[in-house]
């Protein structure tokens, strides 16, 4: 704060820009950190300005030169910038080809081997194939991290993600999450072993070398990690089978057994119009194209929550029965 901006204490007390391993480790990280390893059942957590900076921070403080790295093709961009950081050889796999993964896996040696995958892929909406992933990975000595960020609070047993829903939370080494996806706060956390999270603290360079999550948010993460969120995940799950089973019935081909429900319309020009006219009648659902996911393969991309109504569903489905034959894809 240089030109001395943040001068009235309210705003002191709700902001602040300055490392966390300066002088910006407020109690406030400390008590969340403490929350989301207890939420997570590992021994320690480190919160991150950002997902994407939790990604690169755990990733570059594990991964050496001479490692390994065995990655999903359609890994979250934030996995991929971090494995090229690293300077490790990364071999990626089919999506969710467990045999793939097998294959390549085998043909190394004794060399460290990390496997990193998301547990639901956030332009497809599908399950990683957990339980068959982390054999592997066990089998051959290998190191798992799962990035969680779209199942973390939202799927499993009181929110504990897609590892807890498929039975594989022991077999995780380490665990990235957002706070912004299921909790609607700010940031994100890597967690582990304590002695993976020390190596976090001395190495991830997208920890030490940032300013620290204002205060507010952290205390907004907080507040919402100790609200009854049992509630809310049913009345999401319950959305998402109404939405997903209605587009169904109307004539979608819908794939995703998630709370994120793509639309493959293929034509780019046709997937923004057909955006643009659900956005004129009232429903914010964005168009996706390359290169945030393969050529001809744009979509139209739902996320579901638990705080629309059936009403607002009911309404959802009349407009896209109506836009799908308006651009003569049903």
């Amino acid at each position: 704060d240089y030109l001395g901006l943040q001068v009235k204490k309210t705003q002191i007390n709700q902001l602040q820009s300055i490392s966390r391993l300066v002088s910006g480790n407020d109690v406030s990280f400390r008590k969340l950190e403490k929350k989301l390893a207890e939420h997570k059942s590992q021994k320690a957590s480190l919160v991150f300005p950002t997902g994407y900076m939790a990604n690169l921070g755990v990733i570059s403080a594990l991964v050496g030169k001479k490692d390994l790295i065995l990655s999903d093709v359609l890994n979250h961009a934030s996995i991929i910038d971090a494995c090229k950081l690293t300077g490790a050889r990364v071999q990626v796999y089919k999506h969710n080809d467990v045999e793939d993964l097998a294959k390549k896996i085998s043909i190394y040696g004794k060399i460290r081997k990390f496997v990193i995958t998301e547990g639901i892929f956030s332009m497809d909406g599908d399950y990683a194939k957990l339980k068959q992933i982390a054999e592997i990975t066990e089998k051959n000595s290998a190191v798992l991290i799962l990035d969680d960020a779209h199942g973390d609070f939202a799927v499993g047993d009181d929110g504990k993600g897609t590892a807890n829903l498929f039975g594989v939370d022991k077999k995780i080494d380490a665990y990235v999450s957002s706070l912004s996806k299921a909790l609607g706060s700010f940031g994100g956390y890597v967690a582990a072993h304590d002695s993976v999270i020390d190596l976090c603290i001395n190495r991830s360079k997208s920890f030490i070398y940032t300013s620290a999550l204002p205060s507010f948010l952290v205390k907004m993460s907080l507040d919402r990690l100790e609200q009854n969120r049992k509630i809310r995940q049913k009345i999401l799950e319950k959305n998402t089978s109404l939405l997903s089973s209605g587009l169904k019935e109307i004539g979608y081909d819908i794939k995703s057994p998630t709370h994120i429900i793509p639309i493959i319309i293929g034509d780019e020009k046709k997937t923004l119009n057909f955006g643009k006219y659900l956005f004129e009648c009232g429903i914010f659902a964005q168009p996706i194209r390359y290169p945030t996911v393969p050529k001809n393969s744009a979509r139209i991309r739902l996320s579901v929550t638990a705080w629309i109504s059936k009403k607002q569903i009911e309404y959802t489905l009349s407009i896209f029965e109506k836009t799908g034959k308006k651009f003569k894809i049903l």
